[in-house]
């Protein structure tokens, strides 16, 4: 999968994470896009390594589903950092 077909996965992941742990983790959008972008390849490289995940097809369930998750944990991480620098200040 080309550089601009991950990118693209990256944002829906990003949207879709987003719809799925709704909240106020900080950022609006714009963040939570390019944070799903991280996630996508965060998810995508622990795929490979620990599943031995092909990620060679846009269009592949465990392709989508590898990006959302590591858009999600990405999200999360965020949301705790982001809430714990709220709350010291």
């Amino acid at each position: 999968m080309g550089f601009i077909a991950f990118l693209v996965l990256g944002l829906i992941a990003g949207a879709i994470a987003k719809a799925i742990l709704p909240g106020r983790q900080g950022g609006g959008w714009f963040v939570t896009l390019l944070l799903g972008v991280v996630g996508a390849m965060l998810g995508g490289w622990l795929g490979s390594v620990i599943f031995g995940a092909s990620l060679q097809e846009f269009w592949s369930l465990q392709t989508w589903l590898l990006a959302i998750g590591g858009s999600v944990v990405v999200l999360l991480i965020w949301g705790l950092i982001v809430g714990r620098r709220g709350a010291a200040d």
